[in-house]
C-alpha cells in the first residue's frame, strides 16, 4: 500500500505530514473537502512527521525565492533526508507538493515520486487553514507576523530585481505616448475649427497640426501681422515662402473678427497644446534611452515603439523572451486571430510587427514570409535581451542585416548567410568588445594610480 507524505513550506519553515488511508481518500474526495473546514476530522487525516523552522528571515527569504523558481533549496534537502523513510523504502511513498516543478526537482534528486493532483490540493488547503493549530508553540498571531514579513520582502526583491533594467517604465512609457498622440491629435483639430472662424486661410498654407497650433498661437489677432512678423514666423515654419503667404493672406483673409477675450482663449489653448507636443517628444527621447538600456538588440532590429509595444503587449520583457516566435509575430491581432479560428477563414500573418519597416518594405506575396522570419529574430533578440549579463548591440545589429539579406533573397534570389555563421561572427564581435572594455578599465585604474602617486610623490617634496 502507498503512503502518501505531503509538503507544506510556510513562511515559517518546512512541515512534513503523513497522510492516512491515502488510497481510500482519494477514492473520497468529496468527504476530504469537508473534511478540511473542521480541525478534529483533520486531525485524524494527517500527522506531522516533522518541522524545521527558518532560523531567520533572510534564511526564509532565500527559501523561498528557490522554491518559487522550482529548486531545491539546500536546507529543504537535508530536511527531507532526514524526515523522509531510507532511499529503498521511498519506491513505495509519495510526496504530495504544490508546485509541480518543485516536485519534478525533488522526485530527480532524492529519488521519490512526487505527486500535486487527487486529493493533494485539498490536504494542502487544510494543512494551511490549520496549521498553527498542528504546530506545536506557533500561534495565529505568530503565523500571521511570519507572512507578511516575508510577503513584504519576497514582493519587495521582486520588485528590486534590477533597477536599471526595469521594463515596467517602458510599459508605462509607450502607453502614455500613444495617449499623447491621440490627445494632441484631437485637440490640435478643436484649435483648427476653433481658429479657422477668425483666420480660415491658415489651415491650407500650414496643414501640419504641431505647426498650425504653433502659428495660433503666435498669431493671435490677424490684422496685427505686418512685415516685422516674417522673421519670427519664419522661425515657426522654417520656410520664409511660407511665412511670407501667411503675411499675405491675413490681409485678404475672409474670416470674421473675435472678440479680444476670445482671442486670449484661443491663445491658451494652443500654448497648452503645443506644451504636450514638445512633452511627448521628450518622453519619445526618454522611451529610446531606456530601450537602449533595458532591450538594446530588440531596438536594433525593430525600433525603440515597435520593441516597447511587443513588451507591453506581452508584460515584461521575460514574458516576451518566454513567448515562442509564433506567438510573437501575432501579438496584438489576438481578436483577428479568433475571429478567423471561429470563422474558419484564414489567420492573421502579423500583429504588432505590422508597424516594422521590414513588412512595409517586403511585397505582397512575401508579406507574411517575412514578418514570420522577423518574428523569429525578434524573439532571439528579446533572449538575449532579458538573460545576458552583458549589454550590447552586436546581436541586434546582425539579426537586423539577416532580416535585410532574406528581404534582398525574396527580390534577387542571392542565398543568404546561414543562422549559425552569424551567430558564430556576433560572438567574436561581441568577445573583442568585452576584451576592449577590459583594457580600457585597465588603463584607467593604471592611469588614476599613477596620478594618485605623483600627488603623493608632490605631498612628499
Amino acid at each position: 500500500m502507498s503512503k502518501l507524505y505531503v509538503l507544506f513550506e510556510h513562511s515559517a519553515g518546512f512541515a512534513l505530514f503523513r497522510v492516512a488511508e491515502f488510497e481510500e481518500l482519494s477514492a473520497f474526495l468529496p468527504q476530504v473537502e469537508e473534511s478540511v473546514t473542521d480541525l478534529q476530522r483533520f486531525n485524524s487525516v494527517v500527522t506531522l512527521i516533522a518541522f524545521q523552522p527558518f532560523k531567520s528571515a533572510v534564511v526564509a527569504l532565500e527559501n523561498i525565492n528557490a522554491v518559487s523558481e522550482g529548486i531545491i533549496p539546500e536546507d529543504l534537502n537535508l530536511f527531507l533526508e532526514g524526515a523522509l523513510p531510507k532511499k529503498k523504502k521511498r519506491g513505495k511513498c509519495t510526496l504530495g507538493v504544490l508546485d509541480p516543478k518543485l516536485g519534478a526537482a525533488i522526485s530527480e534528486a532524492l529519488e521519490i515520486p512526487c505527486s500535486h493532483t487527487g486529493a493533494v490540493p485539498e490536504i494542502l488547503r487544510g494543512i494551511r487553514h490549520h496549521f498553527h493549530a498542528l504546530i506545536k508553540g506557533l500561534t495565529l498571531k505568530a503565523c500571521s507576523v511570519a507572512q507578511l514579513g516575508l510577503g513584504h520582502s519576497y514582493s519587495r526583491a521582486r520588485v528590486k530585481f534590477n533597477v536599471h533594467r526595469v521594463d515596467n517604465m517602458i510599459i508605462q512609457s509607450i502607453a502614455l505616448l500613444d495617449q499623447l498622440d491621440k490627445d494632441v491629435n484631437t485637440f490640435s483639430m478643436r484649435i483648427r475649427e476653433w481658429y479657422s472662424y477668425h483666420f480660415p486661410e491658415l489651415v491650407s498654407i500650414v496643414p501640419e497640426n504641431h505647426l498650425y497650433t504653433k502659428c495660433a498661437e503666435f498669431i493671435k489677432d490677424r490684422k496685427t501681422l505686418s512685415e516685422e512678423s516674417l522673421e519670427p514666423l519664419t522661425e515657426i515654419l522654417g520656410d520664409s515662402e511660407k511665412a511670407q503667404a501667411v503675411v499675405d493672406a491675413s490681409k485678404m483673409s475672409m474670416g470674421m473678427d473675435i472678440s479680444p477675450v476670445d482671442l486670449i482663449n484661443i491663445q491658451m489653448f494652443a500654448g497648452r497644446v503645443v506644451a504636450l507636443s514638445n512633452y511627448r517628444k521628450q518622453i519619445a527621447e526618454y522611451l529610446h534611452s531606456k530601450m537602449n538600456s533595458v532591450a538594446p538588440n530588440l531596438t536594433t532590429l525593430v525600433g525603440d515603439q515597435v520593441g516597447a509595444r511587443l513588451i507591453s503587449k506581452a508584460g515584461s520583457l521575460t514574458s516576451l523572451a518566454k513567448y515562442p516566435a509564433s506567438t510573437l509575430q501575432i501579438l496584438g491581432a489576438e481578436k483577428a486571430l479568433f475571429r478567423a479560428l471561429k470563422t474558419r477563414s484564414n489567420t492573421p500573418k502579423y500583429g504588432l510587427l505590422y508597424h516594422s519597416t521590414f513588412i512595409g518594405r517586403a511585397g505582397l506575396k512575401n508579406k507574411g514570409r517575412i514578418s514570420r522570419y522577423l518574428a523569429n529574430k525578434c524573439s532571439i533578440a528579446s533572449r538575449i535581451d532579458c538573460f545576458s549579463e552583458t549589454q550590447s548591440t552586436v546581436f541586434g545589429e546582425k539579426l537586423r542585416q539577416q532580416v535585410e539579406d532574406r528581404l534582398k533573397f525574396y527580390e534577387t534570389g542571392d542565398i543568404p548567410k546561414k543562422n549559425i555563421e552569424v551567430m558564430k561572427e556576433a560572438l567574436d564581435e561581441l568577445q573583442q568588445v568585452v576584451e576592449a572594455e577590459a583594457s580600457a578599465k585597465k588603463k584607467k585604474k593604471k592611469k588614476k594610480k599613477e596620478e594618485k602617486q605623483e600627488e603623493v610623490a608632490m605631498d612628499e617634496d
